[in-house]
């Protein structure tokens, strides 16, 4: 294991699992070797594209964690919900099978998928923190929980445009029942706290949408969303 500060080393073989910030992965890639960086593997949340596209890693292993580890040394927790008792977590790429086995053996879930079902899932995953941290935000900071309990509706009206917007301007095709999914996961998790960060990575995607659309004399695709940022101050 290397810290985020720490080069990676040229000999080896396999994957390379980067567990850091988002904020961090510039200078993760920058210190790996060229010869080793197809074997990174990146596990964070958020819209990864254009970063992965920049350094040409746009078909590295890429995987949608949907477990959690509260503490060092702490049994983790698997995102199974009762809409999906075999897991949300997934994995896309040429080190797919070998994190799949890694979770096995930790007794986790985890689906090998396709890179067009991998994408569905990735802005799925996108969606799912853009919308509920940022409802919940404007309830003062409430956990995930609660947001899915007490403010179903407007999570699920945000849900809905965000999804709404992502078919039109990034031609995705999701599964039905997102919303439902989404809703599940959170209960799962209803623990979590909530709050708008990583704001590039994560609402500043739907952001820019916004910006865009309204650049070029269009409505804005995501209008609620859009009023809760400047609502929080995201913005």
């Amino acid at each position: 294991m290397v810290g985020r500060n720490d080069p990676v080393p040229v000999e080896g073989t396999g994957p390379i699992y980067v567990a850091t910030r988002n904020d961090d992965l510039a200078a993760v890639v920058e210190k790996t070797p060229e010869a080793r960086r197809k074997d990174l593997v990146f596990l964070q949340n958020g819209m990864l594209g254009p970063f992965l596209k920049k350094y040409g890693l746009e078909d590295n292993t890429q995987a949608l964690v949907y477990f959690a580890v509260a503490r060092k040394g702490d049994v983790p927790t698997d995102g199974v919900t009762d809409l999906n008792p075999n897991g949300l977590t997934a994995v896309y790429g040429e080190w797919a099978a070998d994190f799949e086995e890694t979770l096995t053996k930790a007794g986790l879930k985890c689906h090998m998928l396709d890179k067009g079902r991998f994408q569905a899932a990735m802005f799925e995953k996108l969606m799912w923190i853009s919308a509920f941290m940022l409802v919940g935000s404007v309830h003062g900071g409430i956990t995930v929980g609660e947001v899915e309990k007490s403010h179903r509706e407007d999570v699920v009206a945000l849900i809905q445009e965000l999804k709404k917007a992502l078919e039109r301007h990034a031609k995705v095709t999701f599964q039905d029942g997102v919303e439902d999914r989404l809703c599940a996961y959170a209960r799962s998790v209803a623990h979590f706290p909530t709050a708008v960060k990583e704001f590039p990575w994560r609402n500043g995607f739907f952001w820019n949408l916004s910006e865009e659309a309204v650049g070029r004399g269009e409505a804005d695709p995501c209008p609620s969303h859009s009023a809760m940022l400047k609502q929080v101050r995201a913005v």
